[in-house]
């Protein structure tokens, strides 16, 4: 919804029509409505550039501020995104610095209220006054400010982003640079991490109760995004250090010990995992659940099966077809 919410809050911060805006911006009035209608469609860096201008907004997200209600509650937000990022990367436990959290941005505020937003969180037009900042206190220090729920859950949002991204950077950023492999896909799961740690919390229904669809939805984007580059490292036999479904299957505190083990060089010794173990178990499901409907069709027994019976390859070709 950028563009839309670009659109929405220079209009609010000028003052004006969308045919007074269109004249500002030397674009038709009909150009303004496509831009508010179509909120991914193109816009140009120089339109949006004064569109920023005429909003005051700086290079913050514009769908964070609209979400913020005003500028104002905005900067209030960035506050307290600022302080539980840089709590969280002072908890860092993984042997791997986050380096999102050590000099927050506006891109880590945005992305932050994107997730949120999907996960149906409700954020309130009026600023919290516990979340206030308190001349007497730091908000370490302040149980009002951490006992707010919405606070809360961005704290655990951003304690999970310690323990994946900790792994990423422990087994999958390398694959990025690889020349044998097209690193697209770890390309893309970085860029999706913190949605990605999101899902891995367990929030109260009532402050996010849109939680199950989103984690349903990231969770199969990730899985595929990780299967295709598991399969991008096999067709160039590059081996992995881990196997990486355990970042959809495990919780993140043991994702995050898996990547600590590894920075520490616990490591170091291990063989190699079988990085198609996932692949393996669920073709013996597959046979497990295929093998009986065949041993029935030829008439085997058990007491042939035990015995040792063999099946000759003329029981197939004779078979009759049951279509």
């Amino acid at each position: 919804m950028e563009n839309a919410a670009l659109v929405e809050l220079a209009l609010a911060a000028q003052a004006c029509s969308n045919k007074e805006l269109a004249v500002r911006l030397g674009v038709s009035p009909s150009q303004i409505s496509k831009w508010k209608k179509d909120a991914y469609g193109h816009m140009s860096f120089e339109m949006e550039s004064k569109l920023r201008e005429l909003a005051g907004i700086g290079q913050r997200s514009a769908d964070f501020v609209l979400t913020c209600g005003t500028l104002d509650n905005a900067k209030k937000w960035e506050e307290v995104l600022q302080s539980l990022a840089e709590a969280a990367g002072d908890e860092e436990e993984t042997g791997y610095k986050t380096d999102l959290f050590i000099n927050p941005s506006t891109d880590l505020f945005g992305d932050t209220f994107a997730i949120l937003k999907r996960m149906g969180v409700r954020i309130p037009s009026e600023f919290p006054t516990e979340l206030v900042a308190d001349a007497q206190l730091e908000y370490s220090d302040d149980d009002d400010f951490h006992g707010h729920p919405i606070a809360r859950l961005i704290s655990e949002i951003y304690r999970s982003y310690n323990d994946v991204y900790g792994f990423y950077v422990a087994y999958i950023s390398e694959l990025e640079e690889d020349e044998r492999i097209d690193g697209e896909e770890a390309r893309f799961i970085y860029s999706g991490l913190l949605e990605f740690a999101a899902s891995k919390i367990d929030p109260e229904p009532d402050v996010a109760p849109g939680f199950k669809q989103f984690r349903t939805k990231v969770k199969a984007e990730f899985s595929e995004l990780l299967s295709d580059l598991k399969k991008s490292a096999a067709r160039a036999g590059v081996p992995l250090r881990a196997e990486l479904m355990d970042m959809v299957r495990m919780p993140h505190e043991d994702i995050g010990l898996e990547a600590e083990r590894e920075s520490l060089g616990s490591n170091q010794n291990r063989h190699h995992p079988d990085i198609y173990m996932n692949e393996l178990l669920e073709g013996m499901r597959m046979i497990h659940q295929v093998l009986p409907v065949i041993i029935k069709k030829l008439g085997i027994t058990a007491d042939e099966l035990s015995n040792g019976a063999s099946v000759d390859s003329e029981d197939f070709e004779n078979e009759p077809s049951k279509e």
